[in-house]
């Protein structure tokens, strides 16, 4: 975890400022409470309209256990820790791992949240109804998370081992979206996952900044639109 934060982050940022590419940085309160130097790179990134930040916990805990007075507490710290950070209020929630029965609805009687990722059961965004314990039930938009196209396929024993792995793979993804957008003339939404401690590395970051240049050519061609989380809930409002 550590060589993320001293090495991958760098390179990773690296790779989307230098093509003027945005991304949704998944940031854990406490990490960037002890990373001053990356949390103002984060906060110079949302300054530019490169960045946006979704609350990916206050610290590296499971939320599906929590008793909710305790889970209650910890999103509350999260935002508060993060807005001091940053400057501004995370717009999106994704927990680690899976969230608990309560936490769509905690995040919702907390506030301030455009939506949350906390699903893997669709591909396009989509709104669900929340019901609250005044009886009062509110609308709130889930933008759902992929553990497909993601670089976690990198940890030992899983599916890729080179660049080139996965490159293909989410080209592949790529790929399929584009010919069935322009064949339906319908939206499609691809969501790339990765971690820094993994992509970071010399020999995978050549995966992503090919896959970046894809991209970014195939935006200059009005074909794709590579887009903050924030800005995906924004459109979808």
């Amino acid at each position: 975890f550590e060589y993320g934060s001293r090495v991958g982050v760098w390179r990773v940022l690296r790779a989307f400022r230098s093509r003027g590419l945005p991304a949704t940085a998944f940031a854990c309160a406490l990490a960037l409470e002890r990373l001053s130097e990356l949390a103002a790179a984060v906060r110079a990134g949302v300054a530019d309209g490169l960045l946006d930040v979704c609350c990916h916990g206050y610290r590296w805990e499971d939320h599906a256990g929590m008793r909710e007075e305790e889970e209650k507490s910890r999103i509350a710290q999260a935002v508060a820790s993060l807005t001091a950070s940053l400057g501004a209020p995370p717009r999106g929630w994704y927990c680690r791992t899976a969230p608990s029965e309560s936490t769509r609805r905690l995040l919702v009687e907390h506030g301030g949240f455009l939506y949350d990722s906390d699903a893997y059961n669709d591909e396009l965004p989509y709104w669900t109804q929340v019901a609250l314990p005044d009886g009062r039930v509110a609308p709130h938009l889930v933008l759902p998370y992929t553990l497909c196209t993601n670089d976690s396929k990198f940890a030992p024993g899983r599916a890729f081992s080179t660049a080139q792995d996965f490159l293909s793979f989410c080209s592949a993804a790529v790929d399929q979206l584009l010919s069935e957008a322009e064949a339906t003339g319908q939206a499609r939404m691809l969501s790339v996952g990765l971690h820094p401690r993994l992509i970071g590395h010399p020999a995978r970051i050549q995966g992503l900044c090919a896959l970046l240049d894809r991209l970014d050519s195939l935006g200059r061609e009005g074909r794709v639109w590579v887009a903050r989380r924030s800005q995906i809930a924004d459109y979808w409002m």
